[in-house]
């Protein structure tokens, strides 16, 4: 039970906060694991033991398929929170080239994040932004913005340290009918 739990903990503290630089070659993002041990959190790659029955299993595997099962519902539940969807009562979040982003794949195995910079916007005949060129670790693709999720700690060049005062999810805004 100590080891799922650890290994929880490092799923919790694996998760990308904001961008460490700049440099649109840089994909590495800060995480509470930086706080933590000074760097990212690393895992070995393990068998998936999601589709196996549990008494087929060792002690040590239902303990991975456990763990595997847990973090296929939280960072589902994560990145559903990380995307805020609002109808026509006001403007959606702007993405902008340069912003570090998270891809939503559901085959992602434990501590791994995909992660990419978007380098090219391909706005529609409307002006609204659906389709956006990413660069990430393995290449260039082409994702479409339903499939992609800003950073929680949203960071602005106004203010003098990077962070921005207000939440990205401010409901105050909505017009009362």
């Amino acid at each position: 039970m100590e080891t799922l739990l650890c290994q929880i903990e490092c799923c919790l503290n694996s998760r990308p906060l904001v961008p460490l630089s700049d440099d649109p070659s840089d994909l590495e993002p800060l995480t509470p694991g930086h706080f933590l041990v000074g760097g990212n959190l690393k895992a070995v790659p393990d068998k998936n033991y999601e589709e196996v029955t549990m008494n087929r299993l060792k002690r040590y595997q239902v303990v991975q398929k456990i763990l595997q099962q847990i973090w296929r519902r939280w960072s589902a539940e994560y990145l559903s929170i990380l995307q805020p969807r609002s109808k026509w009562l006001k403007a959606p979040v702007s993405i902008e080239i340069g912003q570090l982003v998270l891809e939503k794949d559901d085959s992602t195995s434990p501590f791994h994040w995909p992660i990419g910079r978007i380098i090219k916007l391909h706005p529609g005949a409307d002006g609204v932004t659906r389709v956006v060129t990413l660069k990430t670790a393995s290449g260039n693709y082409i994702r479409p913005v339903v499939k992609l999720c800003l950073l929680p700690i949203p960071v602005s060049q106004n203010s003098p340290n990077g962070l921005e005062k207000k939440p990205r999810n401010n409901n105050s805004d909505l017009v009362q009918a």
